[in-house]
Formats: C-alpha cells, sequence, structure tokens
C-alpha cells in the first residue's frame, strides 16, 4: 500500500483507479473551516489536476459575507482575482457515504506566481511548521474534540435540547464517561467508526463528557498538518452521521445554556528531528528548559491569540468560571483547572496541553496559533510563571472576555503577525470585525427580557 504522505500525482491516479473513482470534491477549507470547493467527474480532475476559485473564498465570513472597504482590500486583490488550487495527494480520502464511489482531495492555494496564498488556513499551518523544521524540530500533536448530539431543529429562534436515544429518552441529567449513556446512540456511533475506518482517520477513543449529549474523540498522535486534516474530515463526517439518524452535531463552543461547552484540547511535543528524541525532557529524564520556555511561550502570547481558536461572539460563553473550562493562562501538572495542563508521563512522552482552544476553532489555524505561541517562547527564551498546583479558577480571569476584546489583543501583538504572517492577521482580523458588527445588530431574548420594561 502506498504510504499517504509519500503520494505523488501518479500515485494518486492509481489510488482513484483502485477505487473505480467517478467524481472527486476538490475541497479548500476556508477561515471558518467549512469546506469550499467544487465537484469534479473523475476525467476532468485528471486533466486539470486543480481548479480555480475567486481568493475571497477562503476569506469570507461564517455569514458568507465581505468587508466592503478597508485593510482586508490591501490583501485580497479588489478585482476579485482568482487563486490556482493544487491537490495535496497525500490528503485524499474515500466519500464512504457517497452513493457513486467518490474522492474527496484537499487542495492547497497559490496565486498566479505560483506562491502559496499566506492567508489560507492550510498556508499558516506550514509556515509554523517549517519555522520549527528550521530549527531541526518535529511539532507533534495529538487533538481531543468534543462535541454535542441534539434533536433536529429547524428553528433558530428554539432552543437546542438533547436528542432521543435507544430507550427512547433524552438526556435529563450529566453523564460524564457514562458507558451506558454511550451506548445508547450505538447505531450512530458505529457508523461513524466505520466511516471513519473507510477514511482512514485514526480516531482513537470515543468518550460520553459531561454535558448531556456531549461526546468527545481522541485523535492519534501526529504531525500537525495531516492531523489538521483529519478534524477537517472528522467534522464532516460527523454531521454527515448526525443527519443519517435524524439529529445534529455541533461543535459550538457553547451549544446549551447551563450545559459545559466543547473544547478542542491539544497535546503538542516536540522531536528532534536528528535523533526522534522529545526535546521536552533531559537525558536524565528532567524537563528541559525548551519545555519551560515553550510554555512561557504559550503563557505570553495565548492571551493576544485568543481570538484565532475563539472566533465567535459564542466562543466566549465557553470560557467562564465553572463551566470546565480555562480562565486564565495558568500552568500545571495533571491539573484540569488550568489552561495549560502537562499530563503526568513517561519522559519520552513529555507533552503540553492547550486546554482553551474552543472546539469551533479551525484546526489549521488552532494549530498554527498553539505552535507559534511555544515557538515565540523557545526563540525568546520566556520563562513561566511558577506552576499552578492548586485551583486556578480562584485566579483572575487573564483572558479577553469578548470577541471585540480579542480582536484589539491581536491586533496589538506584533510578534504573532511576524510568525503567522501579516496578511492572514489583516484577513482575519478584518473578517471577525465583520462578523462581530453583524451580531451586534442582533437584539437577544435577555435584553428584551429584563430591560424592555425595565430600564
Amino acid at each position: 500500500m502506498i504510504e499517504k504522505k509519500s503520494m505523488n500525482f501518479n500515485d494518486l491516479e492509481q489510488w482513484l483507479n483502485e477505487r473505480r473513482v467517478t467524481e472527486v470534491e476538490c475541497l479548500v477549507p476556508d477561515l471558518t473551516g467549512v469546506a469550499r470547493g467544487k465537484i469534479l467527474p473523475r476525467g476532468k480532475f485528471t486533466e486539470d489536476r486543480g481548479m480555480r476559485l475567486p481568493q475571497a473564498i477562503v476569506a469570507m465570513g461564517v455569514t458568507g459575507e465581505f468587508p466592503e472597504s478597508g485593510p482586508y482590500y490591501d490583501v485580497i486583490d479588489p478585482t476579485d482575482k482568482d487563486m490556482q488550487l493544487r491537490p495535496d495527494p497525500s490528503s485524499v480520502r474515500i466519500v464512504p457515504w457517497a452513493v457513486d464511489p467518490t474522492a474527496q482531495v484537499i487542495h492547497d492555494c497559490f496565486d498566479h506566481e505560483g506562491k502559496l496564498v499566506p492567508f489560507a488556513p492550510r498556508t499558516v499551518l506550514r509556515k509554523v511548521c517549517d519555522l520549527f523544521k528550521s530549527e531541526g524540530l518535529q511539532p507533534i500533536v495529538a487533538p481531543e474534540l468534543e462535541f454535542y448530539l441534539t434533536a433536529r431543529n429547524t428553528d433558530p429562534n428554539t432552543l437546542l435540547r438533547p436528542p432521543i436515544g435507544r430507550s427512547g429518552r433524552a438526556e435529563t441529567s450529566r453523564q460524564a464517561y457514562s458507558i451506558d449513556a454511550v451506548n445508547e446512540f450505538d447505531p450512530l456511533f458505529e457508523e461513524i467508526y466505520d466511516f471513519s475506518d473507510k477514511m482512514e482517520l485514526n480516531v482513537d477513543t470515543l468518550i460520553h463528557e459531561v454535558g448531556a449529549g456531549q461526546m468527545e474523540i481522541n485523535f492519534f498522535h501526529n504531525e500537525p498538518l495531516g492531523l489538521a486534516d483529519e478534524v477537517f474530515f472528522f467534522k464532516r463526517t460527523v454531521r454527515e452521521a448526525a443527519l443519517r439518524h435524524e439529529m445534529y452535531a455541533t461543535f459550538m463552543a457553547k451549544p446549551i445554556a447551563g450545559e459545559p461547552g466543547s473544547a478542542m484540547h491539544v497535546h503538542q511535543s516536540l522531536l528532534d528531528m536528528a535523533t526522534g528524541k522529545n526535546v521536552f525532557s533531559n537525558e536524565d529524564g528532567t524537563p528541559s528548559d525548551t519545555f519551560l520556555h515553550y510554555i512561557g511561550g504559550l503563557q505570553r502570547y495565548i492571551p493576544a491569540a485568543m481570538v484565532l481558536v475563539a472566533p465567535y461572539v459564542n466562543s466566549y460563553r465557553r470560557l467562564s468560571r465553572n463551566t470546565a473550562a480555562p480562565i486564565n493562562i495558568e500552568w500545571g501538572y495533571d491539573n484540569r483547572t488550568v489552561g495549560i495542563r502537562s499530563p503526568i508521563s513517561t519522559p519520552a512522552a513529555r507533552r503540553v496541553e492547550n486546554r482553551v482552544i474552543g472546539a469551533d476553532a479551525n484546526p489549521y489555524v488552532a494549530m498554527a496559533m498553539t505552535l507559534a505561541c511555544g515557538y515565540l517562547g523557545i526563540k525568546n527564551k520566556i520563562k513561566p510563571k511558577p506552576e499552578m498546583k492548586g485551583d486556578a479558577y480562584l485566579s483572575p480571569y487573564a483572558l479577553p472576555r469578548s470577541l471585540g476584546e480579542a480582536l484589539d489583543w491581536l491586533r496589538r501583538e506584533s510578534d504573532l503577525h511576524e510568525v503567522l504572517g501579516k496578511e492572514f492577521i489583516t484577513v482575519y482580523s478584518e473578517i471577525k470585525e465583520l462578523e462581530f458588527d453583524e451580531f451586534m445588530k442582533v437584539i437577544s431574548p435577555w435584553e428584551r427580557e429584563h430591560l424592555l420594561l425595565h430600564v
């Protein structure tokens, strides 16, 4: 079998032939993590080996809107020029739910000069990984992705509710780690695992999380770009499988009031490319300076980078006290109240877990963000604060409390602009500003209930 990471275009053609593929979904992840692109007949895909799309397609808001003016158009050409998209053979997967044999392939975005488009999410993650490789280091990550299953809901004004399980009843209480609660949805999860197996996704453990109808899937550790691809594919897969079982799957950070939010915890470590050893540990097994500097970088830069991993107004509803989500960037060993946790492990498996990232984050941007913060910590030799050995919820808030505040913090942090790319920061910030402005035009039920006749 051809190893995916080493596939070229000839290998890709062989792969498609072996599976008698007749259609190809040509995908590009946009800033929100939505799959954009075209569906091509197999012959057309083979003939073109790519396609074209307008630049702005990967740089639109979650509502599909674009800024009317401003710095956005210093990066995005106002004449709406095309990008040239090239398939990444290593990303090819079968579409297991398609009626006809169909493949899906993620594409990279290039300009007319053959350069990677700097504001495309995959480009940003590649850029950060290349910074580590220039230092002889290979980042390794392992995401843990939480999501909610809900009953079908076609009315945005109606509250979301847990779905009906095999027993004919919906969950009404929290069922953390309950095997029986997971078994309520056996037919769905059997299909998710079947789809994941056919797509060769490296999913590991499934557990029931704290919230009613809240689940978590863990991925095996691997290099960041490949795992970001897998999270991207997995979100599509879970949504599709849930619809087939008359329910929704949502990765909103806080879909249900009174229930915990959903996170995407990312475990990360660094390997020496020459020796394959984990540089977070010294030869004697003690934590290395690199490990501590990496944590120092996370503590120094995460607050300014929060809008990259808490990208919507809803994201900040999750980051509040006593909701199983962090409110600051304290760090500690085996401490789930902190934003930066180091699980108990052997020296070879020493790693850092970033717990502030929301499930609603674009996986490419999220991994680029956390690796960029750690990289800056190593380069600048930033020492971390003393380890938090108690309850970090008793410490003050150290993260922005709203989307608007988070945008201001990001705009002021020039170090992140250099590592992630000024073009990306400009486009991302302008899109988030647009979304924030759109949200502020909406009057919520809370305002009508408490302000209408009382102020």
